[in-house]
């Protein structure tokens, strides 16, 4: 292909890299449920040779923090944010929390570290999570989410989804699924609740750990660029729907851009997240996008596909936005784009 550009490595949006973070640290979130058993599989985690190296922020709600004094054994370095969710009560501190280990790094007060998990409380919502990496300039070029992982527990677990809106909400936003206490439910009841975690989160790769044993890769390898997470589309859960936009034709940044654009103008606090690999006219790699409500995080071109299909894929995660609308958005957008300008 022509290289449209004076450096191999530099294309319309910097330079090109092999995986979208680059230089940042990975973050995992680890979300779920009430008793879903998150801090079990953490501790597995972090005794693991994957887990050295790990930095823990643990949210709890409640005044007296129990699971930062179970993971504080196994990490090198655990920040209790206490008495509140992330999302909703403490989000500042979440921001205090990951200046203060970069600092203490920097200057020798904690162990060197080259990931952060953040485990939310059970009540959290993953998405105001995402967006503090969107809206903290400083932090967004620091820190990279990696992965969002949720884990449900195979005993308790479909009951919470159909009575908990927050449950649902965890898993419709993850990335990763994870059955918890597989060993204290019957196989039916396993089965039973992975079909609907399919219907939730259609996209989402599904592992059933037993006593908190995953393999360790499963918490910190990249889930923004798998072929995996675009899939299916998942059943309508509280207003939430998930959705997949597919091309194969090459697409002009600045049509997609004015696109997308219009639509987080007017709807932009239902858009829970829309991620994608687009191929863009004049790029060599696909180009990955990433927005979280209003929040656009900046496109990253990465040097290749990684694999033969060409094809632009954008999962939308929607509250009340139709799936019919936004393909009419993009291609009212795309037609007046293509459209011939009028001379006098």
């Amino acid at each position: 292909m022509l290289d449209l550009f004076p450096s191999r490595d530099a294309g319309p949006f910097g330079r090109r890299l092999k995986r979208e973070r680059g230089a940042r640290i990975p973050v995992t979130v680890v979300t779920g449920f009430l008793g879903a058993g998150k801090t079990t599989l953490l501790r597995r985690f972090l005794a693991s040779p994957e887990g050295q190296g790990t930095a823990v922020i643990v949210n709890e709600f409640g005044a007296v923090g129990i699971d930062d004094a179970l993971v504080r054994s196994s990490a090198d370095e655990t920040v209790l944010l206490g008495n509140g969710c992330v999302c909703c009560i403490t989000r500042s501190d979440l921001q205090l929390a990951l200046r203060r280990l970069v600092f203490d790094r920097e200057h020798g007060a904690v162990p060197p570290f080259g990931r952060v998990v953040i485990e939310t409380s059970g009540l959290a919502d993953p998405a105001p999570i995402l967006q503090t990496f969107s809206t903290d300039r400083a932090l967004g070029g620091e820190f990279h989410v990696d992965v969002v992982l949720a884990v449900v527990d195979a005993v308790n677990g479909k009951a919470n989804l159909d009575a908990a809106a927050e449950a649902r909400k965890q898993v419709i936003l993850a990335d990763r699924l994870v059955i918890s206490k597989a060993d204290l439910a019957e196989p039916a009841a396993v089965e039973r609740l992975t079909q609907r975690l399919q219907q939730l989160n259609a996209r989402a790769p599904i592992d059933v750990a037993v006593a908190g044993a995953l393999d360790p890769e499963r918490m910190i390898a990249p889930a923004g660029t798998e072929r995996s997470g675009f899939v299916a589309e998942a059943e309508h859960s509280d207003g939430i729907e998930s959705f997949v936009i597919e091309t194969a034709e090459p697409i002009e940044w600045p049509t997609f851009s004015r696109a997308i654009e219009t639509l987080t103008a007017l709807r932009g606090a239902d858009l829970l997240r829309v991620k994608g690999l687009l191929n863009i006219a004049g790029c060599r790699g696909p180009v990955v996008i990433q927005y979280v409500q209003h929040l656009a995080h900046p496109p990253v071109e990465l040097d290749a596909w990684p694999d033969a299909n060409r094809k632009s894929h954008v999962v939308f995660i929607t509250r009340n936005v139709p799936e019919r609308q936004v393909r009419d958005l993009f291609a009212a957008v795309q037609a007046l784009a293509a459209a011939p300008v009028a001379t006098s």
